[in-house]
């Protein structure tokens, strides 16, 4: 996907139906600034044409917040257009990612990146663009929030693609456990693809092998290359755009430990029930949040691949939600 010519066709549906000179107008410049942006003659800040989409009535602050499980305060702070809040992004969903790698995925010198992340320069749109596919591989599910990237000529294979595997990962599950076990140095070891091999290995039925397999090559998730299945370069699905699935989702896995737990399987299997004042209750959620993250960048770095791990952690609170304000009844 060439993020350049998907900054250019940003711009073009942020202007719409009206022309180049009565957008420009509508946004107060005296110049033909959409010319000068989507021929590429200037390239407009993010932050510039942030403001110009808040202004013509798009949801900005939407888009940060629906990145995010759990959105940083940051996010309802301040204008959602500012300089500082796309600094602010930009440098929490790096998460781990040294600087020097965010270099290396972007092009960029290490020294503009740190700058940009800090707030000391402005990225270009195209260079905001660069640095939350590299951090995230999620530039379209932010696009998604402001535009249907379907309706962008360099976006809509991708996203069609992206679409396709969100909707597997919701109808058939073990097809990301069956990815996983593609990637492990045991498989890639043998002679050629050996029928059950993965369905021993995670633990399902032959034909939900059979069926996974199947699925993910018609999504275009994996390829037969000579003797074997291969991975195709991957994307990132995020299952958030979909809560109620999202739920159906977690709540399946969560079947699956339980499952794990009752037949005293391998892992780590544990509760503590307690109480705490809603301050500490708050750090907790944030203590969970930084061990996420925390775990995708172990898990972004590890190698040589030689298992197949689920996390399940669930943080929730049994009690109903203290009364506020006054002339309650209860």
């Amino acid at each position: 996907m060439d993020l350049e010519r998907l900054s250019r066709d940003f711009l073009r549906a942020l202007r719409g139906h009206r022309s180049q000179t009565a957008f420009s107008r509508r946004l107060g410049y005296k110049s033909n600034v959409a010319y000068s942006w989507e021929s590429g003659r200037r390239a407009p800040s993010a932050a510039e044409v942030l403001r110009a989409a808040d202004r013509l009535g798009w949801d900005v602050r939407g888009a940060f917040r629906s990145f995010f499980r759990e959105p940083p305060a940051f996010v309802e702070e301040g204008e959602a257009h500012s300089a500082e809040m796309i600094a602010r992004f930009l440098d929490e969903i790096r998460g781990q990612t040294p600087m020097v790698r965010l270099a290396a995925l972007t092009g960029l010198s290490r020294f503009s990146v740190a700058r940009m992340l800090s707030g000391q320069t402005e990225p270009s749109l195209l260079d905001f663009f660069r640095l939350v596919e590299a951090s995230s591989l999620r530039l379209l599910d932010w696009i998604a929030s402001l535009v249907d990237p379907a309706t962008l000529p360099e976006a809509k294979e991708r996203w069609a693609q992206i679409e396709a595997q969100r909707g597997l990962i919701y109808s058939r599950p073990w097809t990301q456990a069956v990815l996983r076990v593609l990637e492990l140095e045991a498989y890639r070891q043998l002679s050629g693809h050996t029928p059950g091999w993965i369905a021993d290995r995670v633990g399902i039925p032959m034909e939900e092998e059979v069926e996974c397999l199947k699925a993910l090559s018609t999504a275009g998730q994996v390829r037969w290359v000579d003797n074997r299945w291969q991975l195709e370069p991957g994307l990132s699905v995020d299952t958030r755009r979909d809560p109620a699935s999202g739920r159906r989702l977690k709540a399946w896995w969560t079947g699956v430990a339980r499952e794990k737990l009752e037949a005293g399987a391998e892992g780590l299997f544990s509760y503590n029930v307690f109480s705490v004042s809603e301050a500490d209750y708050a750090r907790l959620r944030e203590l969970h949040l930084s061990y996420f993250w925390s775990l995708r960048a172990i898990v972004a770095a590890s190698e040589p691949m030689e298992r197949v791990i689920v996390a399940n952690v669930q943080l929730f609170p049994l009690d109903a939600p203290p009364e506020t304000g006054a002339g309650s009844d209860r």
